[in-house]
């Protein structure tokens, strides 16, 4: 059950890291304002906020790291 619920977790996070990264990368986004509900809007805008974070610090790291480095295309 634990593990489970670990699993649905993760992707979870994957998916909205990978919307932050489409959005950051192209500027299309959800439209939040199509939710009606306000306490599901809420949680939405949460949601995605978690993405756009985890998206950043990934940025980050990345820029920081030694591991990457700019690859500029002729």
């Amino acid at each position: 059950m634990f593990g489970r619920l670990t699993r649905i977790a993760i992707d979870l996070i994957a998916v909205s890291t990978l919307l932050a990264g489409i959005k950051r990368s192209t500027g299309y986004a959800l439209h939040t304002g199509r939710v009606k509900d306000k306490t599901f809007h809420n949680l939405l805008v949460a949601y995605l906020g978690i993405g756009e974070n985890i998206f950043a610090f990934c940025c980050g790291f990345a820029v920081s790291s030694s591991y990457f480095r700019r690859q500029i295309d002729d």
